[in-house]
């Protein structure tokens, strides 16, 4: 029998051009994986980690991604945006037991307690969220070791999951809301989210997507659940705090709405959602994958040539 076959990745047919230059972390990364053994590497790991080590893990884990099979992909969207129902529902509850409490400051902070509850649940299930890979995804491409092209095709079948699985929480919320209780609260927040002028909306959803991007680079920089734990809640609990448009789970509350109540239509929604995620879009992929790579790409020196 002949010598097995080794797998080949896309990596191994990159013109020599195209393959980006070693910095002097990277070489010093392949020595310590060459001399140490397993559980050496693995207690690093849990200590604090190089910038350059989290871009790198970053990077592989966003290829994974990018070339993951479609349904798999779509699948785990269409989960993500389900799980995130409950913070929907969490928070509707919220507004509506605090509907006729005259004090506002008290309304947002109590609203953003509870809002980071169904994000947290999401990211810890390894679901696909449409905001966690407007930065992670855009890493590879940056760094020369996937198209964009793969990116786009992540892009559009992350939000068609997470848009189909928003619409079949937001059925299931509102079919159950006998039991819930918390219609008021999703008409209170349909017409929070249509309020807002198109300039307005767009760039709170920018502050929404950039924060959404930190968490995913300080889930790749942390180790421990309590970690990436603590890390999802600040990000979401500010979200929440600021009133600021995150566009799956706004999706889902735009839905809720639409089923609840006349007074909203299917133009409003298509309004938000589009201009929700152009903003996420912008903020997780510029304010923090460009601005990422550049400042740690920039800082690292290269190899020294043999």
């Amino acid at each position: 029998m002949g010598e097995p076959r080794v797998a080949q990745s896309e990596s191994d047919f990159l013109d020599k051009n195209d393959i980006p230059e070693k910095t002097s972390r990277t070489v010093e990364r392949e020595r310590e994986e060459a001399r140490y053994t397993n559980v050496i590497v693995k207690r690093i790991d849990e200590s604090t980690r190089h910038p350059d080590d989290i871009l790198e893990r970053t990077i592989e884990e966003g290829q994974e991604q990018l070339y993951r099979p479609f349904i798999s992909l779509l699948l785990s969207a269409f989960a993500a945006a389900l799980i995130l129902s409950f913070t929907v529902m969490a928070v509707a509850l919220v507004v509506s037991g605090l509907a006729n409490v005259d004090e506002p400051f008290v309304s947002r902070v109590s609203v953003a307690l509870v809002y980071p509850l169904g994000f947290i649940l999401c990211v810890l299930s390894g679901t696909q969220l449409f905001t966690e890979h407007t930065a992670t995804a855009i890493y590879p491409v940056l760094d020369k070791r996937a198209s964009p092209k793969r990116l786009l095709r992540l892009w559009a079948t992350v939000i068609l999951g997470n848009l189909l699985g928003a619409f079949c929480g937001a059925l299931l919320l509102t079919s159950t809301d006998k039991v819930i209780g918390a219609s008021a609260g999703y008409e209170a927040i349909g017409h929070h989210l249509v309020s807002y002028p198109f300039k307005d909306l767009l760039l709170s959803a920018v502050l929404a997507g950039w924060l959404m991007a930190i968490g995913a680079w300080l889930l790749r920089a942390s180790a421990s659940a309590t970690s990436h734990i603590f890390a999802i809640y600040i990000v979401t609990f500010l979200i929440g705090l600021g009133g600021l448009h995150h566009s799956i789970a706004g999706a889902v509350e735009m839905f809720a709405a639409l089923l609840v109540s006349p007074q909203f239509t299917i133009q409003q929604a298509a309004f938000f959602i589009g201009t929700a995620v152009a903003g996420n879009l912008i903020g997780g992929s510029i304010f923090v994958g460009v601005l990422n790579y550049a400042q740690i790409r920039s800082t690292q020196l290269p190899a020294p040539r043999s």
